[in-house]
C-alpha cells in the first residue's frame, strides 16, 4: 500500500476523532433520527448473530395490495422493516401474538420464526433492508 491509498482512510479516522461520531452523521445543515437500535425482533426475542459467509445487504421497496394475506414465511436473516405508507398486522404463528404497524413505523423482524402479515383497506409501502450473506434466499414460504 502506498501512502496515496493510505491517505483517505486516514483522513476519515482524524475528522471523526476531531469531531466526534455525530459529524459523521449530522453533516452542516443535516440531521439524523435514530428510528430503530435493538438487540431483538419485535416478539422480543434476541437476535443471536448474523450469517455466515460473503455478507450481502439487500434493501427492496416492496408494495403489499390491500386486504392481502402474506404466505407464512420466515427469513434466514435479520432484517428492518420501514413502513412508507399503510398499515400492516404482522402475527407470528407459533404463538398467536401481533403487532400493528402504521406510516412511520420500524419493524425488527424475527429470523428463523414462522410469521404472516396482513394488509388493510390500503395498500402498504415497506422499505426493507436486509443484512445476509451471499446465496441466502430472503424469506422462505413455509406450508
Amino acid at each position: 500500500m502506498t501512502n496515496r491509498t493510505l491517505f483517505p482512510g486516514c483522513a476519515a479516522l482524524a475528522v471523526l476523532v476531531l469531531f466526534g461520531p455525530a459529524w459523521a452523521v449530522d453533516g452542516p445543515g443535516a440531521t439524523s433520527e435514530v428510528l430503530l437500535k435493538t438487540e431483538s425482533s419485535w416478539d422480543g426475542t434476541r437476535y443471536q448473530g448474523y450469517a455466515t459467509g460473503q455478507p450481502e445487504v439487500t434493501v427492496l421497496k416492496i408494495t403489499i395490495p390491500p386486504m392481502t394475506e402474506l404466505p407464512w414465511h420466515t427469513h434466514p436473516m435479520i432484517n428492518v422493516a420501514y413502513v412508507l405508507s399503510g398499515e400492516l398486522t404482522v402475527q407470528k404463528r407459533e404463538s398467536g401474538l401481533t403487532h400493528q404497524l402504521k406510516t412511520g413505523d420500524v419493524l425488527p423482524e424475527m429470523v428463523n420464526a414462522v410469521h404472516t402479515g396482513r394488509t388493510g383497506d390500503n395498500p402498504v409501502v415497506l422499505i426493507v433492508f436486509y443484512a445476509g450473506a451471499k446465496g441466502l434466499p430472503l424469506a422462505e414460504v413455509v406450508k
